[in-house]
């Protein structure tokens, strides 16, 4: 018996006469909301050339729109940076034997997490004094302690997730702690986090769009300027959302490409340094609920925009 009909009946002439019926009914649904959908933007003015999708063709607002989006991938590099950096840092330091190391860790990342992360950016746009020339650097550092906090929990459990025997081997042959670190766990921890580190930058890359709040440089802030002039907020939200979506999906391909140089072009299976395939998708799925639980902690945009 196969595993699937294990799981569940294999469908009758019934079943299968029932599905193509919702099937067929859920395709007439959904042209018809498409219909509707349609007929309600034409009718609200919203698919005119004119003033609505005017300035998306018009040289000088695509220059606009190229500069915001500068901003946003600017604001994004450094944000991804610095936030893998403090990952690393304090993902490490909470693994730390020494108390007065590993409790201050604890403490920071713990209190990052949980701050919101849209008030973690006013706050610290709030120490420049609300300077518009500063809303950039306020910007990014919210995003570099929020995303570092639950990224240093997705380098604990990563770490945590190699199989103990590897650190063991590893000092048995006379290795000091940090090439133990180097050498033997972060390696073997990488190739497990790099799905969740993925997502998390991408996270990131998203949460560039809270920096509209305090007027940072960036696509939604180049966005304001457009619909305050034309008034045409949806058309600038489809056009924002579709640049979002490209990037997104960019970043996401290069990761997996990063993904595939880094383990050989091979799936994700560390068996030839020693631990099973099967529980090395098990130390992913870890990190992963490790990642999401990180996130969701914390009540920042990020916990929702992920």
């Amino acid at each position: 018996m196969s595993q699937s009909t294990v799981l569940y009946d294999t469908p009758g002439p019934r079943a299968r006469r029932l599905y193509r019926i919702i099937g067929a009914l859920t395709v007439i649904g959904l042209i018809v909301l498409g219909y509707v959908v349609v007929n309600t933007l034409a009718d609200n003015g919203q698919l005119e050339y004119e003033g609505v999708w005017e300035p998306f063709v018009t040289p000088a607002f695509l220059e606009i729109l190229w500069g915001g989006l500068l901003d946003t991938l600017r604001a994004a590099v450094f944000a991804i940076i610095g936030a893998l950096i403090f990952g690393v840092i304090f993902g490490i330091g909470k693994l730390s034997e020494h108390r007065f190391v590993r409790w201050p860790c604890w403490l920071i990342v713990e209190f990052f997490r949980a701050v919101p992360l849209l008030i973690l950016i006013v706050f610290l746009w709030s120490l420049y004094s609300l300077q518009l020339d500063r809303s950039f650097q306020a910007l990014v550092i919210g995003l570099v302690l929020y995303n570092g906090s639950v990224l240093a929990e997705v380098f604990r459990a990563g770490i945590n997730a190699v199989p103990k025997g590897q650190a063991e081997a590893a000092y048995a042959l006379g290795m000091r702690k940090y090439q133990v670190m180097g050498s033997i766990l972060m390696p073997q921890a990488v190739k497990i986090m790099l799905p969740s580190i993925i997502s998390q930058c991408i996270v990131a890359l998203k949460d560039t769009s809270l920096g509209f709040v305090i007027l940072a440089p960036g696509l939604t802030t180049v966005g304001r300027q457009i619909w305050r002039q034309f008034g045409n907020y949806l058309a600038t939200a489809l056009v924002l959302l579709v640049i979002y979506l490209v990037i997104n999906l960019l970043l996401d391909w290069l990761g997996r490409w990063v993904e595939r140089r880094y383990t050989g072009g091979r799936r994700l299976d560390v068996s030839a340094v020693g631990v099973l395939g099967e529980q090395e998708r098990l130390a992913q799925a870890q990190v992963e609920a490790a990642r999401q639980t990180a996130t969701m902690g914390g009540s920042g945009v990020g916990g929702t925009t992920g």
